[in-house]
């Protein structure tokens, strides 16, 4: 991907989206952890761990869609693929642990990735920073409040879904000028693809363990678009 902006200077007075988990803080790891012990819990005597996982992303998947996004939608996966898979009853107890997987992510301290205060501490003395997530807006809403990043940001967006629609309309409603707006995310499907879409530049900051169903090819920006991968988020101050 190439760089849109001279090595020697700094773009300023930039709209910058930015996206919280995964790019923000860490977030799909403790996804992953409890993913692995509910399969090591459910124990398999026919499917391999692999096709247990694969069966869980399709009961996700329908899940988000019935209930978007959040902790109450992945305790229903947990327990809809739990029930799919076996011919074992679900007694209260097996519910009991069921759930306490899901627990553990939302018992879970916010990890910020590195350096990521002092870089939004940095970036917002030259641009506007607006938070751009989506999921359970209760839920987001506290790890923000937890993770003591709030004061950086001028707005922030939880949005049920990201896609090019959910896009121009944060653009419009905060009067960005799409020339000069850059949605920031470890997502693909989320945070790049919709933006370059909606019209806006991006800047893919990929991570190990982004969530395979936000995995997708990014598309290259139309004319007059910009796409900018970094390495850490610690890198915008080089552009910005």
């Amino acid at each position: 991907m190439s760089s849109p902006i001279q090595t020697d200077r700094r773009l300023a007075n930039q709209t910058l989206l930015i996206d919280a988990d995964d790019t923000l803080w860490e977030n799909n790891i403790y996804f992953e952890r409890a993913i692995t012990s509910f399969i090591s819990y459910l124990d398999h005597r026919i499917h391999t761990a692999e096709e247990v996982r694969g069966h869980l992303n399709r009961v996700e998947h329908a899940t988000i869609l019935s209930h978007g996004y959040g902790l109450h939608s992945f305790r229903r996966s947990l327990v809809a693929c739990f029930e799919q898979l076996t011919d074992m009853p679900l007694t209260d107890e097996k519910h009991r642990r069921i759930e306490s997987f899901a627990q553990s992510i939302a018992d879970q301290e916010i990890e910020l990735l590195p350096k990521v205060e002092p870089t939004l501490s940095e970036l917002g003395t030259r641009h506007r920073l607006i938070l751009v997530t989506k999921g359970d807006k209760i839920e987001q809403t506290d790890k923000l409040h937890r993770s003591g990043l709030a004061p950086h940001f001028t707005a922030v967006e939880v949005l049920a879904e990201k896609h090019r629609q959910a896009y121009l309309s944060v653009a419009s409603h905060h009067g960005c000028e799409a020339c000069n707006t850059w949605m920031i995310g470890n997502s693909p499907r989320s945070d790049v693809n919709p933006a370059l879409s909606a019209g806006l530049n991006a800047i893919f900051i990929p991570h190990d363990f982004t969530w395979v169903l936000e995995h997708e090819v990014v598309n290259q920006p139309p004319p007059g678009q910009h796409l900018l991968e970094l390495a850490s988020f610690a890198d915008l101050t080089r552009h910005f």
